[in-house]
């Protein structure tokens, strides 16, 4: 079983950690707000994309997939709020100024983007789905629950704190808004894509 467990890992940390809304947005709050102002974010974003695996695991993501309004719904919600999450970054204060100004987005915030994240129900779902870690499948389901959480908070604390630490070279507020407005670029670019690749009709 350990060497499941690294073979579901190998898979999953390239899949769930590669750059989308969740892992782009940590990152920039990271530069923009520093790790510890960014920590509930966080939290949101670890538990929203938890769920996520749970729903899947529970078989509940095949009922919501069924209902294509609520689909649309959800990925509306996700794209409105990646807007939001770059204007956010794109306009937080210079390093300096940061703690005086502006607020990071909370909890409910990252809840609600890993909820509706379409990148975390394909990855999630696609690597559950291709691994088993044992023969019985209620104690397969909970294992791969266990393991696959364990990369969710890895990962997505990784991005944070990689944003965060890049943000300390960031003393010139010329190039922490450069920086800034490049990460909203990029939340932005995961909106044009996902629009791009959505079905038509």
């Amino acid at each position: 079983m350990p060497s499941d467990v690294l073979a579901l890992w190998s898979a999953a940390v390239p899949l769930m950690g590669s750059p989308g809304p969740a892992t782009l947005s940590l990152a920039g709050i990271g530069v923009s707000f520093g790790a510890k102002r960014g920590f509930r974010y966080l939290a949101g974003i670890v538990l929203g994309t938890t769920a996520v695996l749970v729903l899947i695991a529970t078989g509940i993501t095949g009922l919501v997939l069924s209902m294509p309004f609520l689909v649309d719904v959800l990925v509306a919600l996700a794209l409105l709020y990646i807007l939001y999450l770059a204007w956010k970054i794109a306009t937080a204060p210079p390093l300096g100024a940061r703690v005086a100004a502006g607020r990071p987005p909370a909890l409910a915030g990252g809840l609600v983007l890993a909820l509706a994240n379409p990148k975390a129900f394909a990855a999630i779902g696609a690597v559950y789905a291709s691994h088993d870690l044992t023969g019985d499948p209620i104690e397969n389901a909970i294992a791969k629950v266990v393991a696959l959480a364990l990369v969710i908070v890895t990962v997505n604390s990784v991005w944070l704190v990689l944003g965060s630490a890049f943000s300390t070279i960031l003393t010139n507020p010329r190039s922490a808004r450069v920086v800034n407005v490049g990460f909203a670029l990029c939340l932005v670019a995961t909106v044009v894509w996902a629009l791009l690749k959505a079905p038509v009709g």
